[in-house]
C-alpha cells in the first residue's frame, strides 16, 4: 500500500448521543494538538473521522453508506477513520468491507489517534478496539475553548444489561472518572467561556468518587461542589437510570440553585411485565414514586424520558399501559423509538417479535400523546419571566436563540451576545419553542 501524506485538515462527524458529541469534540481537540486544522466550510478534509452510534438498527449499514459518500469525483478518498460504537462492535469487519477506511478505533481508545494517523500515513491499516485499564482522559489535551454550553463526561459504561441494549458491549463496564479530574476540567471549561455544563454518562447518576477530604460522594455531592465554581451559572446531567436516583440527588434539585429544573429519566415502557423482560429493574410504581419525590423537591421541574414501543411480546393492552404512564407523568418532552433488534442482545432472539406496521402505529399514537403534553407544558409558560442563556444568533436580524431553565428553546430580539444570561417574558408558545421579550440582563 502506498504511503499517504500526513493530513493537514480534518473533519469529525459525530452521530448519536451527547456522549458521542463530547467524544467528537475531544477528538477534534486531540487533532488540533497535532497541528491538524479543521477543514474550512465547503472544503474537503484530508482526514475524516466518522464517530458512530450503534444504538439503532442498520447502524453499521449507515456507516458504509457514509464512507461511500466520501469518495471524491476523481475516485480518491480522504484518510478515513471510523470511531465510536460501530467501530467497537464491527472492528476488523469494517476494514474487510471498506478498503478506503484506514483506521478503526473504539470509544475507549481514541486517545491513540495520533499514532494511528502516523501509521496510516505510512501506508498501514490499523484497528484499536481495546478497552485499556488506563483511562483515555489522562492522555487527552486540556480543554481550552468552549461555547456557552459544554458537555463533561463524568461516567462511562453500563452494568445494567437491559436486554435490548448494546452499550455494555461497546462502552464496557461502569467507570466513574476521578473527582479531582472533573473539578479541574469543569474549571477549565468555565475559564474557556462555558456558563452551563451538562454532566454526561451512560448512567450518569451512578457516578461515585471521593472528594478532597477522602469522603465518598455521589453525583449530588459532585454537583454541589461544581456549584461552588463562581462563573458557572447552570448545571445539568443526563442520562439517568431510575435505580440510581438517590435521595441525595433528589434533594439536590430543591437545594442547589444552579442545578436546572430538568430531569431526563428514561422509563422505556409503562407495563411491569415488559419492564421485567427488558431487565429494567424498576416498576411503573417505583418510577412514578421517584417522579413524585422529585416534584416535591422541585415543584416546577420539567420531566423527560425515553420510550421503546414494540418490544418483543408487547401486547396491545401493555402498550395502552405506556400511554397511561405518559398521562400520569406529564412529561415536558420525551424521546420515543421503535424497538430495534441489536445483534448479540438477548431481546434480538426473543419470540413474538412485533411486526413493523404495528410498531409504526404504536409509535404514532405515543408521539401524539407526548407532543400533546409537550405543548401543554410550553403553553403553561406563557406570561412567565425566566432567565435564558443566549447560545446563538437566530435567522432574523436582531434575533437570538437560547435555552430556558427547563431546556426549552426560546427566541427573542435583544441587544445581546452569546453567553449572556437575559431575563425574558414568555409571550408565545409552540410545540417546539417559545417566543419571548427581553427584559434585562440576569444576575450572573
Amino acid at each position: 500500500m502506498r504511503p499517504t501524506q500526513t493530513p493537514r485538515t480534518y473533519r469529525v462527524k459525530s452521530f448519536g448521543c451527547q456522549m458521542n458529541v463530547y467524544d467528537g469534540d475531544r477528538m477534534a481537540e486531540l487533532l488540533a494538538e497535532q497541528g491538524i486544522a479543521p477543514a474550512a466550510e465547503g472544503e474537503d478534509a484530508d482526514l475524516v473521522v466518522l464517530n458512530t452510534c450503534h444504538i439503532r438498527e442498520k447502524a453499521a449499514e449507515k456507516v458504509y453508506s457514509d464512507i461511500g459518500r466520501l469518495k471524491r469525483e476523481d475516485g480518491t478518498s480522504p484518510l478515513i477513520a471510523v470511531a465510536g460504537c460501530v467501530a467497537q462492535a464491527e472492528g476488523e469487519e469494517i476494514m474487510a468491507r471498506a478498503p478506503s477506511v484506514k483506521m478503526v478505533v473504539g470509544p475507549q481508545a481514541y486517545h491513540r489517534l495520533p499514532e494511528m494517523i502516523r501509521d496510516a500515513a505510512a501506508g498501514k491499516r490499523v484497528t484499536d478496539t481495546d478497552m485499556p485499564a488506563e483511562t483515555k482522559f489522562d492522555a487527552l489535551p486540556r480543554r481550552r475553548r468552549s461555547g456557552p454550553t459544554a458537555f463533561l463526561t463524568v461516567q462511562e459504561g453500563c452494568d445494567k444489561f437491559c436486554t435490548y441494549c448494546v452499550v455494555p458491549y461497546t462502552r464496557g463496564a461502569e467507570v466513574s472518572r476521578p473527582h479531582g479530574d472533573l473539578i479541574d476540567e469543569a474549571k477549565r471549561l468555565v475559564d474557556a467561556g462555558a456558563r452551563e455544563i451538562t454532566l454526561l454518562g451512560q448512567n450518569v447518576n451512578a457516578w461515585t468518587g471521593e472528594n478532597t477530604k477522602g469522603q465518598a460522594i455521589g453525583l449530588d455531592g459532585l454537583i454541589r461542589e461544581l456549584a461552588a465554581i463562581p462563573d458557572l451559572a447552570r448545571i445539568r446531567y443526563t442520562t439517568s437510570h431510575p435505580n440510581d436516583m438517590t435521595q441525595g440527588l433528589i434533594a439536590a434539585h430543591g437545594e442547589v440553585e444552579k442545578l436546572m429544573p430538568f430531569l431526563h429519566l428514561p422509563v422505556q415502557a409503562g407495563n411491569d411485565r415488559v419492564l421485567k423482560a427488558m431487565n429494567r429493574s424498576h416498576t411503573v410504581e417505583s418510577y412514578l414514586r421517584i417522579l413524585e419525590q422529585v416534584r416535591a423537591a422541585r415543584p416546577d421541574i420539567a420531566l423527560s424520558g425515553d420510550f421503546i414501543v414494540g418490544f418483543p411480546g408487547e401486547t396491545d393492552a401493555e402498550f395502552e399501559d405506556t400511554l397511561k404512564l405518559v398521562d400520569a407523568a406529564g412529561y415536558a418532552q420525551c424521546f420515543s423509538f421503535k424497538y430495534s433488534p441489536r445483534p448479540g442482545t438477548p431481546a434480538a432472539t426473543m419470540e413474538d417479535q412485533i411486526p413493523l406496521a404495528v410498531m409504526d402505529e404504536r409509535l404514532q399514537r405515543l408521539q401524539a400523546a407526548l407532543n400533546r403534553h409537550q405543548l401543554a407544558f410550553n403553553e403553561a409558560s406563557l406570561g412567565k419571566t425566566c432567565t435564558v442563556l443566549v447560545e446563538r444568533k437566530g435567522k432574523h436580524a436582531g434575533q437570538w436563540l437560547g435555552k430556558s431553565p427547563w431546556l426549552q428553546s426560546v427566541h427573542f430580539e435583544a441587544d445581546a451576545a452569546v453567553g449572556d444570561l437575559l431575563e425574558v417574558e414568555i409571550t408565545s408558545a409552540g410545540p417546539n419553542s417559545l417566543g419571548a421579550v427581553a427584559r434585562m440582563a440576569a444576575a450572573a
